[in-house]
């Protein structure tokens, strides 16, 4: 448990972290103005007489402390216990958490609450009365985050540094509230304990291999992520702390690799298969797969015509090829074609492309649709039904008719409600609204942001569960 008292003790520590390298020393903690997360609108009072006894209370010496469980440092898909401790009855105070990522563009997201009876604040159990969320929302200072710079989407590139969260109290409900009662700087990483990062440049394969802590070998799996491009590995890096041995694998926009997504070709997929698989850290005999968006059509590609893939989850995937021709042995998978005069602009500007791209099922489009029927892998399909990418329930419901039309096994489908396209790590402040590179203008993605984050939460359970159970893990997974 972490535990930070009032400024003037966390001016004392700054200056001894300033000697070591580790944890890095804070940013300054002057009160910053505070963006318009708040509303003007007043919560219930609890009594005048009590409010009065608050705000002296407040005022005096009491030292005002905030906690942390599990401590001063976690990983990103860990839950964090959050109390403030030393404030007078039903005092209120305003919590304030933000965050810089690795291009120095900030996060922040606040909520109002107030103490209970005995000077306590705990997130698991007071609602919080306004502000970026309502309600008892142990994360929401987390998930709530919003970007100060319009369109911009947190990402994390180098998982071998943690993002520093500050978490702030600040005395009252004012909607720029400015006296500090207390703060914290929180580290929430990305590659736990023991966990190896391998730089994998073998062949043509371009990639990075997580591997978990202890022995294998352990049970494989590719993860791949949509047309951004380049290699991301915070997701790979997550689920090897949870028992799995990750290649997290860059197709394009990465070193050597192709600059643009104009054509792919299916072997150097299957080659990055074939190097997993015969690595000596990695259980047999198959692996599985793990995509997003157009990592999640690759996906269905690989285990569509490639040998040795034992279970495939998609997030948001598609039935079709999308974006570029795909080619294998001779043979050309051309991309599903669009019709950008069904683009849609939404009020606020914002390029809505949920209808642009042809139906797969009727002609000349069928060229297009990947043959899932002839996959021996195990499917499941993670769904947001407010998707604005492309129509991601509509291609799994199809993707399981295709199956069970062959005698295949039905495939799990999960669908969430009020979900919409970036379906990210837990927690992980939600996107709505970024720029599309193969469209070249923002476009929104769907969802609505609390039912997103818990649907979020829930998909990394599942797609854990789902590789548990189909790849033979005899690891336990650490509880979420």
């Amino acid at each position: 448990m972490a535990l930070m008292r009032s400024p003037r003790c966390f001016a004392r520590l700054s200056a001894d972290w300033a000697k070591s390298p580790w944890p890095p020393t804070p940013r300054s903690r002057a009160p910053r103005a505070f963006p318009p997360l708040i509303s003007n609108a007043e919560p219930p009072t609890v009594g005048s007489s009590l409010w009065a006894f608050s705000k002296q209370a407040a005022s005096s010496s009491m030292a005002v402390s905030v906690r942390l469980t599990p401590g001063p440092r976690s990983l990103w898909d860990e839950p964090l216990a959050i109390s403030v401790h030393g404030l007078a009855p039903a005092q209120r105070v305003t919590l304030r958490a933000s965050l810089r990522d690795e291009k120095g563009e900030l996060f922040q997201a606040s909520a109002r609450y107030e103490a209970d009876a005995g000077g306590q604040l705990d997130l698991a159990r007071a609602p919080a009365l306004g502000g970026s969320y309502r309600g008892v929302e142990p994360m929401g200072l987390f998930w709530s985050m919003k970007p100060d710079k319009p369109y911009w989407r947190l990402v994390k590139r180098d998982v071998q540094t943690p993002f520093l969260v500050d978490l702030e109290v600040y005395e009252g409900h004012d909607p720029q509230p400015t006296k500090v009662l207390a703060q914290v700087v929180h580290e929430r990483g990305f590659l736990g304990p023991g966990v190896k990062r391998i730089p994998v440049r073998e062949g043509n394969v371009r990639a990075t291999l997580f591997l978990p802590p202890g022995s294998g070998p352990f049970p494989g799996i590719i993860d791949m992520f949509g047309t951004g491009g380049g290699l991301f590995e915070y997701r790979a890096s997550l689920l090897a702390r949870r028992g799995f041995a990750v290649l997290a694998l860059a197709y394009y926009a990465f070193e050597d690799l192709p600059k643009d997504m104009k054509e792919l070709h299916l072997e150097y997929f299957e080659e990055a298969v074939q190097y997993l698989k015969n690595h000596s850290q990695v259980k047999g005999p198959g692996v599985g797969l793990l995509g997003f968006s157009k990592g999640g059509d690759l996906c269905l590609s690989m285990a569509s015509h490639l040998k040795d893939i034992t279970a495939t989850v998609t997030l948001n995937g598609s039935l079709a090829n999308v974006g570029c021709a795909l080619h294998y042995k001779g043979m050309t998978i051309p991309p599903l074609g669009s019709d950008p005069k069904r683009i849609k602009m939404t009020k606020d500007g914002f390029a809505d492309i949920v209808d642009a791209l042809n139906n797969p099922l009727e002609e000349p489009n069928r060229t297009s649709l990947i043959p899932v029927q002839k996959a021996e892998s195990c499917f499941l399909f993670l769904v947001g039904l407010d998707d604005h990418n492309w129509k991601s329930e509509f291609y799994a419901n199809e993707a399981a008719k295709l199956l069970q039309a062959h005698g295949k096994k039905k495939p799990k489908i999960i669908c969430y409600p009020a979900t919409g396209h970036y379906i990210e790590l837990p927690y992980f402040p939600v996107c709505l609204v970024s720029f599309h590179n193969l469209v070249g203008k923002p476009v929104i993605w769907g969802g609505e942001v609390r039912a997103h984050s818990m649907a979020q939460i829930d998909a990394w359970k599942q797609l854990q569960a789902f590789f548990h159970k189909h790849l033979g893990n005899d690891n336990k997974s650490p509880k979420l």
